[in-house]
């Protein structure tokens, strides 16, 4: 009886750490993965009013048989020369991270993914502080890749799983190794379409801000995201 409790205790072990996803393990369908580019329009909702913040244009591209660029250009509807830049470099088997780099009106900041630690560095634009990173992680994904990644896994009613990411923000109490949360995959419709609805949070806020996923069953592009940041809502939608 006592083997049979342990094996029991062991196998149940396994099975959660096991939900933890990381490149190692994550269940990636690289074949869903495309070149594209698509266009969403960011608003913020007040008072069931929407107000257009800006556009969002996401290019994925293929740069060789293993490595996937993720480009993002936020233009604001307030500052339209500003320039915001988002690039990001994984692998398309498994999302595993190799460099990432932001470049915006308030900051500048490079991350390079080696071999057990993120070296790189955090610009403050404002205050001219410069940050110099050199943090231990391994078996993780960038967290300016899980948005994109969460497209491609094995999506199915109820599907839930932790995933472990990295984040760096000198603002933050909390910075490096950390987790990302699938708290709830559905299936639901959009405009006429079937999507997958999958409901998110992670520690980079807390727990604190709640973003939900609209995912097309076929295509598996994002064509809505519903961000909920303590009571502050906004969206982001797909230009057709």
């Amino acid at each position: 009886m006592r083997t049979i409790l342990f094996l029991l205790i062991l196998s149940s072990a396994n099975f959660f750490a096991q939900n933890l996803l990381s490149p190692e393990n994550s269940g990636i369908n690289s074949k869903l993965i495309k070149d594209e580019t698509t266009e969403a329009v960011w608003y913020a909702e007040k008072a069931d009013t929407k107000i257009e913040i800006g556009t969002i244009v996401t290019d994925i591209k293929k740069l060789n048989k293993t490595d996937l660029l993720i480009k993002t250009t936020v233009k604001l509807k307030q500052a339209p020369d500003a320039k915001w830049t988002d690039s990001t470099l994984v692998k398309i088997s498994n999302f595993a991270p190799i460099y990432h780099s932001s470049y915006n009106l308030n900051r500048d900041m490079a991350l390079k993914s080696e071999k057990g630690k993120v070296t790189g560095y955090y610009l403050d634009k404002k205050s001219q502080k410069k940050d110099d990173i050199d943090i231990p992680a391994a078996h993780y994904f960038d967290s300016s890749s899980y948005a994109m990644l969460i497209r491609y896994l094995p999506l199915k009613e109820n599907y839930t799983a932790e995933i472990s990411i990295f984040d760096y923000n000198p603002k933050s109490q909390k910075k490096g190794m950390m987790k990302a949360y699938i708290l709830d995959t559905q299936k639901a419709e959009y405009k006429g379409k079937p999507v997958w609805m999958v409901k998110t949070n992670d520690d980079i806020s807390g727990k604190a801000s709640t973003t939900t996923y609209y995912i097309d069953t076929t295509t598996r592009k994002i064509v809505k995201q519903d961000m909920d940041m303590a009571g502050r809502k906004m969206s982001l939608e797909m230009v057709q």
